[in-house]
């Protein structure tokens, strides 16, 4: 039975504290549409797309009308299209164009899976898709990419990192007239996970359905508004359970969502993200709920203990509201997509090496970070490689997604626009570390990866 008191405070989330659906992801299975012709598999990709996906966006609007809850983006994920281009040979940016053209026809926001998964060698199309990555994110608007390069159970191909690093820089100098756009439509991964639908990172995994309807739920600003009103001496631990019952009601609403457009549309419903995903927006941050927690600014001392406690209170809540919790699932932070951080940033208060130190309590990783233009690839590589090394031997995802601000310098600023926000240029360390990329090899994978 509904309670009134429960309405009126869903319609305070979604009015007052920037509450939404950060994502609906349909995921396609596109294995069937491989071809020997590169040229009759694109057909079939765009095909079996938008039989998939003609009525998303539409479904994602009637639930918006029918709940009142906004659905702020309608994407797809699809295989990793290494796997196609190792079968068709031919130019991958046909089928990037591809991709783009459908996720156009059916209105969606973002199509991932212009991805390879490489952690572990290179197999047929891996090497040919990432190096025609650079390209396909500057002939396209809409597609996103992806390469993993290590895993716990594998360890981290430096071949991949330092082709990686090189990559990155391109795909910043090949959209270096569009903000260096490329580059923040690219992660580079460790563990990554099959049934992401967050972007830039999502793939739709070799072991998923051939098409699942998966939610991205996000509520930075109601957990903010819920610690402002405790007592600044309230304990830790009561600071945790009213994050967890606050990620409990945030991820019902999300089930709600996410069964009903499955229903709707036919296919089914995969998982919900609970990722804490900030915005520019004020009131939408995640280094504004560091700060209430008692961080006087977000990259002081202590704040990876307080993200540590978040991310951890954010998952408890959201498993106890639903058995189809998966994804990435706690707190994100991307500088330029948030404003705390961007203002943190700004003064110096957050810098890259604190920033790694939290990625190794939270969600993904160093994500939508602009650095100097003229930082060397080698750099970049080494960034990937620390960021891997996190996430390979505590056994969880992370992620690295820097765009090199090509001509700017630290200090100055580089602007994406709209969800993609904006961010101050921070500072890199200088020192190369050329020789140790230029070894290539793998780094081997740690001990706990022998669990069997």
């Amino acid at each position: 039975m509904l309670n009134t008191h429960d309405i009126m405070e869903t319609i305070t989330m979604i009015q007052d504290e920037n509450l939404d659906i950060r994502t609906i992801t349909m995921g396609i299975s596109l294995i069937d549409c491989a071809d020997s012709d590169i040229d009759k598999s694109c057909e079939k990709v765009y095909n079996k797309t938008y039989r998939y996906a003609k009525d998303l966006v539409a479904t994602g609007e009637s639930i918006e009308k029918k709940y009142g809850i906004p659905i702020v983006n309608k994407r797809i994920s699809v295989t990793p299209i290494s796997m196609l281009v190792g079968v068709s040979g031919g130019d991958p940016v046909k089928y990037a164009k591809t991709l783009d053209k459908v996720a156009k026809a059916v209105g969606v926001n973002f199509i991932g899976g212009f991805s390879a998964l490489v952690q572990k060698g290179f197999s047929a199309g891996d090497k040919e898709l990432i190096q025609a990555i650079p390209h396909a994110l500057a002939e396209t608007d809409l597609v996103c990419s992806s390469v993993n390069v290590g895993s716990t159970k594998a360890g981290i191909n430096m071949d991949a990192v330092k082709l990686m690093g090189e990559t990155v820089r391109k795909a910043s100098e090949e959209t270096k007239d569009k903000q260096c756009i490329g580059a923040a439509k690219l992660v580079v991964f460790c563990n990554a996970v099959e049934d992401n639908p967050f972007m830039a990172g999502a793939f739709h995994g070799v072991g998923e359905a051939d098409c699942v309807l998966s939610v991205g739920v996000s509520g930075p600003g109601v957990v903010r508004s819920v610690l402002s009103k405790m007592p600044d001496d309230a304990s830790m631990n009561e600071v945790a359970e009213a994050i967890k019952k606050t990620a409990f009601k945030i991820t019902r609403m999300g089930q709600l969502v996410g069964t009903e457009a499955a229903e709707m549309l036919g296919v089914q419903f995969g998982i919900i993200d609970l990722s804490l995903a900030p915005t520019p927006a004020i009131g939408d941050s995640v280094a504004h709920i560091l700060e209430e927690i008692g961080l006087e600014k977000c990259g002081a001392h202590g704040t990876t203990a307080a993200l540590a406690m978040l991310n951890d209170a954010v998952k408890k809540g959201g498993v106890m509201a639903s058995s189809s919790v998966g994804g990435l699932s706690g707190a994100f932070i991307p500088v330029s997509e948030d404003a705390g951080m961007i203002d943190a940033a700004r003064k110096g208060v957050l810098s890259l090496e604190k920033l790694e130190a939290m990625t190794a309590v939270c969600s993904v990783g160093l994500d939508m970070i602009v650095i100097p233009g003229d930082t060397p690839s080698e750099v970049i590589s080494a960034i990937i490689a620390d960021e891997a090394a996190i996430g390979m031997v505590n056994s969880k995802t992370t992620a690295v997604r820097v765009i090199p601000a090509i001509g700017l310098n630290e200090g100055e600023e580089l602007d994406f626009g709209g969800l993609l926000g904006y961010g101050p240029v921070m500072p890199v360390r200088k020192q190369s570390p050329a020789k140790m990329i230029n070894r290539g090899g793998r780094i081997p994978a740690p001990l706990q990866s022998l669990k069997n």
